[in-house]
C-alpha cells in the first residue's frame, strides 16, 4: 500500500484509485451498471456484424443464385454449427437494433437521468435476449 494511501485512510478520506482490468475480470468486486454492459455489448455487436458481413452476403448470394443453389444454402444453414452462428448474428443484430432504439431515444432528451438510463438499459436486455430465444426455437425447429 503507498504512503498517499495509508495517509488518507488515516484522516478519513475517501480513497480515488482508478480501476484496471484485474479489478473488474478477476476478482469480481467492480460491478459494471446495466447501461456500462449494453453500451459494451452495442459495440461488440457492431463490431461482429461488421466482421462477418461477408458471411451473411456469400449466404444472401447463394440463397438467390438458383434453385441448385438454395438446396446446397439449405444444406449449410442446416449444419449445428452453422445454426450456432447464425443464433450468434441474430443476437448481435437485435441487440444491436434494440440498444440503438434506446439511443435514438437518448439523443431525443429522453431517459437520461440514472434510474430512467438503467431500466432502458435492463429492456434492453430483456428484450434482445427474448427475441434471440424466439429465433433460436425458430432456428431450431420448435415451431
Amino acid at each position: 500500500m503507498s504512503e498517499a494511501v495509508r495517509e488518507a485512510q488515516k484522516k478519513g478520506r475517501p480513497v480515488i484509485r482508478n480501476v484496471d482490468f484485474g479489478d473488474i475480470t478477476y476478482r469480481g468486486y467492480y460491478k459494471q451498471p446495466p447501461s456500462a454492459i449494453v453500451s459494451i455489448l452495442h459495440r461488440v455487436s457492431g463490431a461482429g456484424l461488421f466482421l462477418f458481413l461477408p458471411f451473411l452476403l456469400w449466404l444472401l448470394q447463394e440463397s438467390l443464385r438458383s434453385e441448385i443453389s438454395y438446396a446446397h444454402f439449405a444444406g449449410v444453414v442446416s449444419h449445428p454449427f452453422a445454426k450456432i452462428i447464425i443464433l450468434g448474428l441474430s443476437w448481435a443484430y437485435l441487440h444491436h437494433f434494440c440498444a440503438g432504439v434506446r439511443h435514438l431515444f437518448m439523443d431525443n432528451h429522453m431517459a437520461l437521468d440514472k434510474d430512467a438510463s438503467q431500466k432502458t438499459a435492463r429492456w434492453v436486455l430483456v428484450v434482445s435476449l427474448v427475441l434471440t430465444l424466439l429465433v433460436a426455437l425458430k432456428l431450431f425447429g420448435v415451431f
